[in-house]
């Protein structure tokens, strides 16, 4: 041990530190990044709204089981759609395959994340309760999730009915693009 053992934690002075000063950019408009205030434009509330106005309440297409690939036809009929907040609370009937059962759901507008659930304790096309419909492209594209692991789930590809073709069923001829996440 050396006479001076305190001196080499004590870390020595240096001319080669150099403050922090800000870059002159870092001010836009009057205001510094650091706050930020009227960066958020968005109003998912607002969204919400509009989107409880404007939503088809008939929507048609396809159901695939990943389980057997067995594509059955599929349609979504909502009885009613009411914002709340920046969600969007769905209540409606699925019927796949030829069979109706009663479902509900939340859309959330910011982020246009679904949940759906199905509301009856019976199978339909693979479909159970306890399991859950859930996508990030609203209602067009939505993966089954089931409730047990034995199922590998399915896939729901529903698009928009106008009004006056809301009397038939068509299926659509191919997938949907899936919209990246970023």
């Amino acid at each position: 041990m050396g006479l001076f053992p305190a001196q080499a934690a004590t870390p020595l002075a240096s001319e080669a530190f150099v403050p922090f000063t800000a870059p002159a950019a870092a001010s836009v408009g009057g205001e510094s990044l650091s706050g930020l205030g009227g960066a958020e434009t968005f109003d998912p509330v607002g969204r919400a709204q509009l989107l409880a106005g404007e939503m088809p309440l008939v929507w048609s297409g396809t159901y695939q089981s990943f389980d057997n690939s067995q594509i059955v036809s599929a349609e979504l009929r909502l009885a009613s759609v009411k914002p709340m907040g920046q969600m969007i609370d769905l209540r409606g009937e699925l019927t796949v395959g030829g069979v109706t059962t009663p479902v509900q759901g939340n859309l959330n507008a910011e982020s246009d994340q679904l949940d759906l659930l199905m509301l009856c304790q019976c199978e339909v096309s693979g479909l159970e309760m306890g399991g859950v419909f859930t996508g990030l492209q609203g209602l067009q594209l939505s993966g089954w999730q089931a409730p047990r692991l034995t199922s590998r789930g399915g896939r729901l590809d529903l698009r928009p009915l106008s009004s006056a073709s809301a009397s038939r069923v068509v299926a659509p001829t191919r997938g949907a693009a899936v919209r990246g996440l970023w």
